[in-house]
C-alpha cells in the first residue's frame, strides 16, 4: 500500500465532506488513517504458510478440539465500516493438530481485509480442514456490524451469527451438537 497516496486521498476526502484538513485536530489525520488502513487490511500481505509456520503436529488425538471466543475485527466490504465479535473453531483431528495460537492467526489472516461475515466463516473452516486434514470442522462467528448499527437501519442491538460445518460436523448431528454445546449454543 502506498501510504503517501492513501494519505492524500484521505486529505481530499476531508475536504469533500466539508472539513479543513489544515485545522489543528486534523493535521496528522490523513497519515494516521493511512497507517490504520495498512494494519486493518494487512491480511492481503500475509502469507498463510508463514502464519501456520509448520505448527502442525502429529497426534493420536481423535477427539474434538475447540478454541472459542477468538476476537475478530474486520471491515465490511460494502461500506468499509468495522464488524467485530468472536469466532469459535472446532475440529476433529485424524492424526494432526494445529498449534492453538495458529487458529487465532488464521482468524486475523482473513479478518484483516475487506470481508463479509459469511465468507470469512467459510474461509476459516476450509483452511483449518486443509491444514490438519481434519475429519470435520465447525466454525461459528457472532459479530456486530457498524454498517447496520450506526447507519442504514440503525439497529444497535443486532448481531449476526454465521456457521460453516464441514466433514463430520456436517454429516453427523451428534458431532455438530457436541460442538454447539461446547461453545455454548
Amino acid at each position: 500500500m502506498n501510504k503517501e497516496k492513501v494519505s492524500q486521498l484521505i486529505r481530499e476526502l476531508l475536504v469533500e465532506i466539508g472539513e479543513d484538513p489544515d485545522r489543528e485536530g486534523l493535521l496528522k489525520t490523513p497519515e494516521r488513517v493511512a497507517e490504520a488502513y495498512k494494519f486493518l487490511t494487512s491480511g492481503y500481505s500475509m502469507n498463510l504458510d508463514e502464519i501456520v509456520n509448520n505448527a502442525v503436529f502429529e497426534s493420536e488425538a481423535n477427539n474434538m478440539i475447540v478454541c472459542k471466543d477468538i476476537e475478530v475485527y474486520s471491515l465490511c466490504e460494502h461500506h468499509m465500516l468495522p464488524f467485530f465479535g468472536v469466532c469459535h473453531i472446532g475440529y476433529v483431528a485424524k492424526n494432526k493438530v494445529l498449534g492453538v495460537s495458529k487458529l487465532a492467526r488464521i482468524v486475523d489472516f482473513y479478518g484483516r481485509r475487506l470481508q463479509i461475515q459469511e465468507r470469512i466463516t467459510a474461509e476459516i473452516a476450509r483452511t483449518v480442514r486443509d491444514e490438519v486434514e481434519a475429519e470435520g470442522v465447525g466454525v461459528v462467528m457472532e459479530c456486530r456490524h457498524m454498517c447496520m448499527m450506526m447507519r442504514g437501519v440503525q439497529k444497535q442491538n443486532s448481531s449476526m451469527v454465521t456457521s460453516s460445518v464441514l466433514g463430520s460436523f456436517h454429516s453427523s448431528v451428534a458431532t455438530r451438537e457436541e460442538f454447539m454445546s461446547l461453545i455454548g449454543h
